[in-house]
Order: C-alpha cells, then structure tokens, then sequence
C-alpha cells in the first residue's frame, strides 16, 4: 500500500475518514485531490508492486497539470514499468501528470518540474518591493520540443514551494 503521510491507511482503504482524517481535510491539510490520488495508487498496487513501498505526500493540481509529491527515490518506482504506472494515473485523471521529489533542494524541484527540457541556469530575482522571483532558463530543444504547460506548472511552484517563478529560453 502506498504509504499515504497525513491520512491513516483505513481512511484511505474505506473512503471514510476518522475524526483525525476528517480533521485534516477541513484545516487544509488534506484535500480531496490528495484522497482520490491515493486511492487511485492504491487500486494500482496489485498490477504494479513497487507502488506499495513509495511515500505520497501530496498531490497539486492546476489547470491540466497534476503534480504528485512522493517520497525522496520514490520517482524511479513510480516511473518503473516504461512509464506505465504514469500513463495509467494520466488516463484515470486526464491530466498531464509530473512526479516531484519531498524534501529536494530548489534545483532538483525544478529539473524534476520542467522535464524534459534542461534547465542552463536558475538565478533569484531581489524586486524592490522585498520579494523574490526564481528565474529559470530551459534549453530551448529544436523546432519540434515538446508542449510545456508554463503557467499551470508556475503555480504548481507556487503552490508547492511558495516560489513565484519567471521563465525563459535559451536563445
């Protein structure tokens, strides 16, 4: 069983939450995108093994973008199979789905973010209000690179990180 953090394995195995659980959801701890990931890697267990030894912490959703954070190695088990266990949580959501690192520094956030594009340089923007913009520069690859969903994965950051982000291209 995926190793849910924040939500007792009960809850998560029946879909009714304990007072602790139910709790957690009101306070924002938890949400609702959080309990149908977990249960949908759960369903998944049985066809794909690796998936009970991963942590998942949380998952973020934007737009059509959806971020789920699991433990630190947990990212080879989840895209083990060729990417089947990815093509299969794409199917259920209909989203495009990328796999972040718990508890990494900014860079690997990042790199793990924007694949699979490669990042040539991160630097931190000091504005004169006080705040900090993170600006990342990805390789531009081609005329045929892949479509990148820019905005949905800046709040993506920004939800996940507190990190606003400014993002360009190689020249």
């Amino acid at each position: 069983m995926p190793k849910m953090v924040n939500v007792c394995h009960f809850c998560l195995k029946s879909g009714i939450l304990c007072s602790k659980c139910q709790a957690k959801l009101r306070l924002g701890e938890v949400t609702k995108t959080d309990l149908e990931i977990g249960r949908l890697l759960m369903s998944l267990e049985d066809t794909y093994p690796p998936l009970q030894d991963i942590y998942f912490y949380k998952a973020i959703e934007h737009d059509n973008v959806l971020a789920l954070i699991v433990g630190r190695g947990d990212v080879g088990r989840i895209l083990s199979y060729g990417g089947k266990i990815l093509r299969a949580v794409r199917q259920k959501t209909g989203k495009t789905v990328r796999v972040l690192e718990y508890g990494v520094d900014d860079r690997k956030f990042l790199e793990d973010l924007f694949v699979p594009f490669s990042i040539l340089t991160i630097n931190t923007i000091w504005l004169p209000d006080g705040t900090t913009e993170t600006r990342v520069i990805l390789r531009r690859r081609g005329r045929r690179a892949p479509y990148l969903d820019v905005e949905a994965l800046k709040m993506i950051a920004q939800k996940a990180r507190g990190m606003t982000l400014r993002v360009e291209y190689s020249r």
